[in-house]
């Protein structure tokens, strides 16, 4: 089998397990939090997302082609950084919705454009030169895509409480 075709079944099966992981185990727990509870947590996870300057970081990966390299990296910085603005204003509400709907926007255009620059460039034929940071696309880039997608969709269409309290009890049940 080709790494390509052995990197695309990874990846699609990494979205496959955390669909499975987060609608058993994190979805339950975060519709049971209050809105802003709920975003805190997705932008803690997303404020270690200064990982990705390890795409950078010579002899961490083989030859992957620097136009895939630098904008991965570069914007995984700034969405953590958003994401950490977003953790530090959360007393200050204009600016902490204001963060995380930035670190959102940015995550979420970091990873499109980070798979439409991967195809473009016969990324997934080199999935090799990854070494040791292969388990960042096939493990945690789906759990982050999940989270945005999830945290946009309570940005644009906020739960009702009485719906989050039902969301609550069926959690503790």
């Amino acid at each position: 089998m080709s790494p390509e075709i052995i990197f695309n079944i990874h990846l699609v099966l990494g979205y496959v397990a955390w669909l499975f992981c987060f609608r058993t185990y994190l979805l339950p727990r975060l519709k049971s939090m209050d809105r802003i509870e709920a975003q805190r947590a997705i932008a803690t996870l997303h404020s270690f997302r200064f990982f990705g300057l390890v795409f950078i970081l010579p002899g961490v990966v083989g030859n992957l082609p620097g136009s895939f390299t630098a904008f991965a990296a570069y914007w995984d910085l700034a969405t953590g950084v958003l994401a950490i603005l977003a953790l530090l204003t959360v007393r200050i509400r204009p600016l902490f919705w204001l963060f995380v709907f930035a670190f959102n926007l940015v995550g979420i255009l970091d990873l499109v454009l980070d798979y439409y620059h991967a195809v473009r460039t016969g990324v997934p034929a080199l999935a090799g030169q990854f070494g040791a940071t292969y388990a960042i696309p096939i493990i945690y880039v789906p759990l982050l895509m999940i989270t945005h997608v999830t945290a946009f969709y309570w940005l644009l269409y906020p739960q009702k409480k009485g719906v989050r309290a039902f969301a609550g009890d069926a959690a503790a049940s």
